[in-house]
């Protein structure tokens, strides 16, 4: 359920008898030809999807993230590391101090990837409190699931082209892109990472038959729900 659908009365009922809560982690960033805010749209989509039959409350998306390598890119917003974990342990504070005793941070960007971390340090000094980072888009069916579909698929590929991170007047390009080297590309300026990426996609083609796409989306939301039933410990 979202929390956005709810007073504070009406969670504060749900959280006396459901100690699960979800947040999921996005960002902002350049998408190539899909919405700048595709991260955080997957993110909270997967979560509510997968939380909905369990009857467990979907906080809204963080909407930033770290992801200082886009930065040349209008629209992008990353935040330095530090603050990001700030963020995050004031979040987890705030639904532990609430009831939350099982946390799931559903995670869209692969540039926070140090929450998981983070969220070890915290539970050690947090008694009673179990956290768990989910990065739905690799977890290993979903991410067989992709393989299986089109091996090259990145970021801003094919693998988040949605019905809902598309933008109705931006038609997407027909030719693949060139798989890049991550390697060099981690040690360019934001400025560089722009001019060798172009249009934004990392490799592969910019859209697939819905069909293909949506059978992708339906075990990323089946292995997230699993994350919600546990095990816990």
């Amino acid at each position: 359920m979202r929390v956005a659908d709810l007073d504070w009365r009406r969670l504060e009922e749900v959280l006396r008898t459901e100690d699960r809560v979800v947040l999921p982690l996005g960002s902002t960033e350049q998408h190539a030809s899909l919405s700048l805010c595709t991260d955080a749209i997957l993110a909270e989509r997967v979560a509510l999807e997968a939380a909905e039959p369990l009857g467990v409350p979907v906080f809204p998306a963080l909407p930033y993230g770290v992801t200082p390598y886009f930065t040349g890119y209008p629209g992008t917003i990353s935040l330095r590391v530090e603050t990001y974990l700030r963020v995050v342990e004031d979040v987890l504070d705030n639904l532990a101090r609430m009831g939350g005793r099982r946390i799931l941070l559903v995670n869209g960007h692969g540039g926070n990837a140090p929450a998981a971390a983070f969220a070890v340090e915290w539970m050690a000094r947090t008694p009673g409190v179990r956290v768990k980072v989910h990065d739905w888009w690799k977890a290993p069916r979903t991410a067989a699931k992709r393989q299986e579909i089109d091996p090259v698929g990145s970021h801003a590929s094919w693998s988040e082209n949605f019905p809902w991170t598309r933008l109705p007047d931006v038609a997407a390009p027909e030719s693949p892109a060139p798989s890049i080297d991550r390697g060099r590309m981690s040690v360019m300026t934001p400025a560089e990472v722009r001019e060798y990426l172009g249009l934004g996609n990392m490799g592969g083609l910019h859209r697939r038959r819905d069909s293909e796409v949506l059978a992708l989306w339906r075990v990323g939301v089946e292995e997230t729900r699993e994350q919600l039933e546990g095990p816990w410990a």
